[in-house]
């Protein structure tokens, strides 16, 4: 019988993982085989910055509508779902000729990892309770690796075959996941796992706003997704616009999701272990305002710096992962907390980048934008040490 609960719980790792390797390619595949897929598509250059807009909105969007289908379906029934929806649409879009088409498959496949973004945490949350901090390190290492691997092989795959293999690569390994997510099912059927997630939706999302946690949590989030997507966006051409070529720009971007893995490994931890990890906090955000003066000022000098200050802060990412089920005591908690915080979070991803890009457009040059960046990094700080300080959002939910 034990052997049995420990390979049901080496599953359940092993379904985590595929699950989260996931939830970034649909998104980071695109870039590099843009140009290639507008030409065979006949696409605007306005439809694909559309399509680059569209995982922010999506995630933004749909990541409400995830305590719902946990209602309807329980945690791991809408896990499958999404992880179907994840498949089904990265499969299917590389080879439609039609671009409406082709975006509608691309919003089935963003909004199955919306629901994962936000489901996945407390699914965490109610099956490992007592490692609850191991698995979001291979849960949050996961993303990592699916962030960083598409934008390493998608170019490399398109050049050897075609665009649409390059894209199609990251649907079979969605179709993967939804498999062993069909396993998850049969697993957690029997263990009975439906009335926990039935009441993983008894706390309306709405409720979470007389909580000063939840809140500073949210914005926490919505601080690092908005860094996150405007580095992606715009870091390349602030440093080009410095003086330096676009290959070396490319290349210097490349670093910061590879540092993304050193805080997939240790954020967990530093928030299980330390009872409040504000201190933490405050580096990471004095690294992100480090790497924007860098920029602003000394682009050319010690670049390679400047992006891994950068990187090193994007750790926050993996620390507010951590802070929903650290701060959130019962799983009908977590699963509303999960939600709001990264609703309110992709919004923050889906703006920044356009409203950046809007500054840059008419002040012909990066330094109110890197400026406000930088003054962002201070309301990265006050809402991040304030999430972190020891408490949970269930105490304020029953004081308000």
């Amino acid at each position: 019988m034990k052997r049995q609960v420990r390979w049901q719980s080496a599953f359940l790792v092993f379904a985590i993982l595929t699950l989260a390797i996931n939830l970034r390619p649909g998104a980071t595949s695109i870039g590099p085989v843009l140009q290639e897929m507008r030409e065979s598509l006949a696409m605007s250059a306005s439809g694909a910055g559309l399509l680059t807009a569209l995982p922010g909105l999506v995630f933004a969007i749909v990541g409400l509508t995830a305590t719902l289908f946990a209602r309807r379906l329980g945690l791991t029934g809408a896990l499958i779902l999404a992880s179907s929806a994840i498949a089904v649409g990265l499969i299917i879009r590389p080879f439609l000729s039609n671009v409406p088409l082709f975006f509608v498959l691309t919003i089935v496949a963003l909004a199955g990892m919306s629901i994962g973004n936000v489901l996945a945490p407390p699914f965490i949350r109610s099956n490992f309770p007592y490692r609850t901090a191991a698995v979001t390190t291979v849960y949050t290492t996961g993303i990592a690796i699916g962030g960083a691997l598409p934008p390493l092989l998608s170019a490399p795959i398109a050049q050897a075959t075609d665009w649409r293999y390059a894209l199609v690569l990251w649907g079979i390994s969605g179709l993967l996941a939804f498999v062993v997510w069909i396993g998850v099912g049969r697993i957690n059927r029997g263990r009975g796992r439906k009335p926990v997630a039935r009441a993983a939706a008894a706390v309306p999302v709405v409720a979470l706003f007389r909580s000063p946690k939840a809140i500073a949590l949210a914005i926490f989030f919505g601080m690092q997704s908005m860094q996150a997507y405007v580095q992606f966006a715009w870091v390349p051409q602030m440093f080009r616009d410095g003086g330096l070529s676009a290959t070396y720009a490319g290349t210097l971007l490349s670093v910061i999701p590879a540092l993304g893995i050193i805080g997939a490994f240790l954020m967990p931890t530093v928030v299980d272990k330390m009872r409040n990890p504000a201190p933490v906090v405050l580096v990471l955000a004095g690294l992100l305002v480090l790497g924007y003066l860098g920029i602003l000022y000394f682009p050319t000098t010690m670049p390679l710096l400047w992006v891994i200050a950068l990187g090193l802060s994007g750790s926050c990412f993996q620390m507010a992962i951590a802070l929903i089920n650290a701060r959130s005591r019962d799983i009908s908690v977590t699963v509303p907390l999960s939600t709001l915080t990264q609703s309110i979070g992709y919004t923050f991803s889906a703006i920044g980048p356009f409203a950046l890009g809007l500054l840059y457009e008419s002040t012909g040059a990066w330094d109110v934008p890197l400026w406000i960046l930088i003054g962002s990094g201070v309301v990265l700080a006050i809402s991040g040490i304030y999430a972190a300080r020891p408490g949970y959002v269930d105490d304020e939910l029953r004081l308000g």
